[in-house]
This record gives C-alpha cells, structure tokens and sequence, in this order.
C-alpha cells in the first residue's frame, strides 16, 4: 500500500505537466497579453486578474466537498480529471482568444474567458491535487510522490515558457493575436492527452475511516478548527505571491529593460530546469531537515539572492542568469513542501477527529495559487500603472523601468519574508508526523 511503482508516479506527475501548460501560460503571459496584444491598460489588466481569482474562491472548498464526496467504481478523484481534461483545453484557447469589439467589450470578454477558465481549472486541479493524498498513507512516500509531481509541473512550464515566445512567432507568421491562438490550440491537445494518462496510469487506495458520514457541518469545522492548515494557507498564498510577481514581470523586464525578449524563454527554462532538479531533490533534504524547516531555509535563499537582480545592469547577463537560476533552486522547493504538507494536515485531521476530507483540505492549495497569483498581477499592474507603463506607448517605457526592476527583484521579498514569519507557526513537525502516521496505520489495519 505504501510504497507506489515508478510508472504511477510518472503518470500522475503529467497530470501536473498539463496543468502548469495552462498555468504558466496564464500566469506569465497572460497580463502582457492583455496589455500588449489585446489592448487593455496595465491598471484594468491587474485588476480583473485578481477579480477573476477571487470570485472563484468560494468555488475551491465547493470542489474540495464534492470530490469527496464522489463515489464511483473508479475513485472519487480520478473521474474529475476525466470530465474536466476536455473543457480545460477549450477555455485556455478561448482565454487566448481576441475577438474584434470595442473596449468595453473586450473587457467584457476578458472577464467572462479568464473566469470560466479558472472554474474549469479548479475542477481540476483540486481533485486531482487531492488524489495525492489518497495514493499512499506513508507521510513520506508522499512527499517523493509530490516530488514527482512538481517535477512534471516544471515540465509543463519549460514547455508553456520555452517554447510559447517562439510558436507566437512562428504560427502567428507576425500576427501576435493568431500566434497565441494557434499556440493555445497545439497546447490544448498536449494537456487532454497528459491527464488522460494521468486518469489511465493512477490508482486510489486510502479510504476514509469504515462508518464515518459525510456530514458539511462538520467537514467544515475540522477544516477551519485544523491549526497545521489555517497556517499553510497563509503560507501557500504569500509564497505563490513571491513566485508570481518574479515570473509575471518577466517577459516585460525582459523586453523592456534588457531589450531582447526572445532571452526571456531561455532564462525562464533555464530556471525551470533547475527547478525539477529542485523537486527531485526535495525528498531526501525533507527527510534529513524536516518539511517546516527545508521550507524557511529555502523561501530566506531564494528572496535574498533574488534581490540583488534589482543592481544588475542590461549589460550583466551571465549575473541575472546566476542570480535567476541560484534563487529558483529555492523556490523550486517550495510547492513540493507545501502540497506534501497539505497531505499532512489531512493526516492530522483524521488523527484527531477520525474522520477525512482529502478533498476539502487540498482545495487551500489551489485556492492559494490562484488568490496568490490574482493578487501578484494586481500588484504587477497596479505598480506598472504608477510609473505610467503603457504597453502601446513607447515613450512610457523608459519611466517605468525603476518599477519593472522593483517587482523583478525586491517586492516579492516582502511576501517571503512574511511567509517565513508564518512557519515558524506550523506545528507538524518530523517526529509528530511519524508518530500521526503509526498510529493512523494501526487504526486502518484494525
């Protein structure tokens, strides 16, 4: 039971490549996009990104209980990323789509693709979060399984990343608003095929306790009584928020301060590169320094190094590239951490209340990845807006470059050192997770 085969963990991990396809798509693209191709002021831009995340909120714990509440012969979770693999590649093209209307309705527009698309993705991404949770009962085969994981999401990234920059370039034929569609059309068929093998290569085998009933009420008040996850979603909102300011500026600060963004793809999968080197790494640093502790030790590393960007001039390559590659080592770890640890809190939950709600508890993990990064392109937008950045308007760019430079380097430090302030809370330590994870065997096995 404990112990997953090589294959099941690769399977599962491209269920995460297509999702960060999406993802990454959305997450670095999509606000210059707006901005740049579609004609929509940075301020407006930032402001329906976090919106948008924020109205669909509530739908995540939604999702979380009826996931779990899902019985079928396949799984609980299994059959949510089936239903879902089609209707996720629609909306992205649709997300990328540029219809020809006045402003008002392009906005309109926005509002309408972006929202649909972030309801389809939670439809998604929690169960199939979730379903890491219910692979394997061993704290730790978990968090090599998160490895995994991750390691396929940074997949998913060198492919959104690396490659999205030149497929504009090359199916737009110097037609941007074609490029993106056309792009968006051969990356939709990439993520149904990943999550169907995700769907065909899995299996679920921890089951709630024998007699529990499912019960709203309390779900609810184990989830917000649940010290171990009130803290992590605090610290999966400000650590997304640092990962997402750093990449959403960073075609921009490519484009604008270092005046080459086709470098932009190459920096981006060089980091993405280091950071599967990260993920796969986490599991034995994690067992030597303890979850709680690889995460403080990690988010201080990468915000420190990642601020002395802010000094480097247009002519310093080779010393952003360093700076760049050293910190996402760092913050290639984090997501790893945090989505094994939202597996811990579900352990905990059912130690102390013998009752489970995998489901429940993985939703504050896309909750905080699209809050965190909803506020990430309003903090993008709104400090654009300050210095006058208009993306149609070359003159405004040069007065912008002290705010580009700022959210490339020192602003998403803010939010890393508040998340370490944050951990120093989290009380699931090493030895408690053993001791949660024995006891919880010997109850399963009676």
């Amino acid at each position: 039971m404990e112990k997953l085969a090589l294959k099941e963990k690769i399977g599962y991990a491209l269920g995460d490549t297509a999702a960060n396809i999406a993802w990454r798509s959305i997450l670095t693209f999509l606000l210059v996009f707006y901005t740049d191709v579609y004609g929509i002021s940075a301020a407006a831009a930032g402001m329906l990104l976090m919106v948008g995340r924020l109205s669909d909120g509530a739908l995540d714990i939604v999702v979380g209980m009826l996931s779990d509440r899902t019985n079928t012969k396949y799984g609980k979770f299994r059959p949510w990323i089936l239903w879902t693999a089609v209707p996720l590649g629609i909306t992205v093209i649709l997300t990328f789509t540029t219809p020809n209307f006045g402003y008002t309705g392009k906005l309109i527009y926005a509002y309408c693709t972006y929202i649909l698309m972030l309801f389809v993705y939670t439809a998604n991404n929690i169960p199939y979060s979730a379903l890491m949770g219910v692979m394997t009962g061993s704290h730790k085969e978990r968090t090599s399984l998160s490895s995994f994981r991750f390691a396929g999401a940074y997949l998913g990234g060198i492919i959104s990343q690396g490659l999205l920059i030149y497929l504009i370039i090359f199916l737009g034929h110097g037609n941007k608003n074609l490029g993106y569609q056309h792009s968006m059309y051969l990356f939709a068929v990439m993520m149904v095929v990943f999550l169907l093998i995700t769907y065909f290569s899995t299996k679920e085998r921890v089951v709630p306790p024998a007699g529990q009933h499912t019960n709203i009420r309390n779900d609810l008040k184990d989830l917000v009584t649940n010290r171990p996850w009130l803290i992590l979603l605090v610290i999966g909102f400000l650590f997304v928020t640092y990962n997402s300011v750093k990449q959403g500026i960073t075609v921009i600060y490519f484009e604008r301060y270092l005046n080459n963004i086709t470098l932009a793809s190459v920096y981006m999968v060089s980091l993405l590169i280091v950071s599967v080197i990260a993920a796969l790494v986490t599991t034995p640093l994690a067992n030597f320094f303890g979850k709680r502790n690889l995460f403080i030790y990690c988010i201080l590393f990468s915000a420190l190094i990642n601020g002395t960007i802010y000094f480097f001039r247009p002519g310093q390559l080779p010393y952003i590239f360093t700076a760049g590659i050293m910190s996402e080592f760092g913050a290639g770890i984090l997501p790893v951490l945090f989505f094994a640890m939202l597996g811990d809190s579900a352990d905990y939950s059912e130690w102390k209340h013998n009752r489970r709600a995998t489901g429940l508890f993985y939703s504050a993990g896309t909750f905080a990845m699209k809050f965190g990064g909803g506020v990430a392109g309003a903090i993008i937008g709104f400090v654009l807006s300050a210095y006058n950045y208009d993306g149609k308007n070359v003159a405004s760019i040069p007065g912008a470059i002290p705010g580009i430079k700022l959210l490339m380097s020192w602003i998403p430090g803010i939010f890393a050192v508040l998340g370490t302030i944050s951990l120093m809370f989290y009380p699931l330590t090493k030895n408690r997770m053993d001791q949660i994870e024995t006891e919880l065997k010997a109850r399963r096995t009676a």
